[in-house]
């Protein structure tokens, strides 16, 4: 049965100067009493200012008990494996094991280079440094001391706690072209992305899996996810004024070009849980949702939209 999860607005909290964490924590709770089988934190330091995920997933793995936990998507580039794998480590056992580590590489755009350079990481190196910081956490993730000569020196390093489950939390990747489906394949546990149609999800999906199994890994063990942004309304027209000026104020450039890179829907709730099975009936497993505004209403709305699929 498929799986839907939720965005919290942590970056729109920022925007609307409201940062306040109480009513974030008060909508996580609302999802998973709503029957949400996933809560969902993004993540930027500079490009698009929000709350950190991790520190935030603490406070909602505290405050739930069941819905699983994910970053979407956390950039590992920024940060020092070292610490990310404490980081991590400490967060899955607050959780309980219900941690899903979401990761990505950004989009090449001016405030994400200017982000990376404020960290002190160049951004043309985002990729090997992603892929070696997360086998540097797995390593670390043992509990076995860890000796390493890469771009991070350890010597004999171990952390504590080690994760809740052995190995570490399950490690989902976003890219969606064809160097990131093949990634996705070769070293990690989900693909995330949010630019296929669910005409093309199946194809590319099976990229995914012929990663996998060229790299002898199971192919059937990868979770095939997919990240949404819906605007739902029985006005069509409005939905579509509401998800434009959203995705405009949220990244600061044109809603057309967004909405060509990721997949978005604006409309009447029929045709949203139309939209939704699509993507499910293309064989996507975990549907992450994220709301233009109006947060209440919309998840009661998705609530009724998962009732009535039988999910």
């Amino acid at each position: 049965m498929p799986k839907l999860g939720y965005l919290l607005p942590t970056r729109e909290r920022v925007m609307e100067n409201q940062p306040e964490t109480g009513a974030l924590l008060e909508l996580a709770e609302r999802a998973e009493a709503l029957g949400f089988a996933s809560i969902w934190v993004g993540d930027s330091v500079t490009a698009r200012p929000r709350h950190d995920p991790l520190t935030l997933l603490a406070a909602v793995a505290a405050r739930t008990r069941k819905a699983e936990l994910g970053t979407a998507v956390l950039l590992p580039a920024l940060r020092n494996p070292v610490l990310l794998a404490h980081q991590v480590a400490t967060l899955d056992r607050i959780a309980e094991g219900r941690l899903i580590l979401g990761i990505g590489i950004a989009a090449d755009m001016p405030a994400i280079r200017r982000e990376f350079e404020a960290t002190g990481v160049p951004f043309d190196k985002r990729v090997g440094r992603m892929n070696e910081a997360m086998r540097l956490c797995k390593a670390l993730w043992s509990g076995k001391p860890v000796d390493w000569d890469g771009l991070w020196t350890v010597k004999q390093g171990t952390v504590g706690p080690t994760p809740h489950e052995p190995g570490g939390p399950p490690i989902w990747f976003g890219g969606g072209l064809p160097a990131g489906r093949a990634r996705t394949g070769r070293l990690y546990d989900g693909w995330f992305p949010n630019l296929p149609t669910p005409q093309e999800y199946p194809a590319q999906m099976e990229e995914v899996r012929a990663a996998a199994r060229a790299a002898g890994r199971d192919p059937g063990a990868i979770t095939a996810a997919m990240y949404l942004t819906l605007a739902i309304d029985d006005d069509a027209a409005r939905a579509d004024a509401r998800i434009n000026a959203y995705l405009e104020h949220y990244y600061n450039v044109p809603a057309a070009g967004m909405r060509a890179r990721q997949r978005s829907f604006a409309g009447p709730v029929a045709a949203a849980a139309a939209w939704i099975k699509s993507y499910a009936d293309a064989g996507v497993t975990h549907i992450m949702l994220r709301f233009a505004g109006d947060h209440e209403r919309h998840l009661d709305l998705a609530a009724k939209i998962k009732r009535d699929l039988g999910w």
